[in-house]
């Protein structure tokens, strides 16, 4: 499932932007993928942890990124951060 995401900015903030910018749609899809990166890295490192951890996973952990999220995603335990903040709220 691949995502588009559209954003209205109005003139006045489009002439802050470019005030600061040289191309606003360049700086939203560096934006983008630093976070998409910085992700990638925290949910690589957490469920290599814990895959490494769980005594009942005995399967080798893909190298490839691709491979290594649909592993992960599978899994019963996964939740999105909206599940977890989810789950958090009714334990509280």
């Amino acid at each position: 499932m691949a995502v588009t995401i559209t954003i209205n900015v109005s003139d006045t903030d489009e002439k802050v932007l470019l005030s600061d910018l040289k191309n606003i749609q360049d700086w939203v899809n560096s934006a983008v993928d630093g976070k998409i990166n910085n992700s990638w890295k925290r949910m690589q490192q957490n469920w290599t942890e814990q895959l490494m951890n769980d005594a009942s996973f005995t399967d080798p952990i893909p190298s490839n990124k691709a491979d290594f999220v649909s592993l992960v995603t599978a899994r019963e335990d996964y939740q999105t951060r909206s599940e977890r903040d989810a789950a958090q709220e009714t334990a509280e």
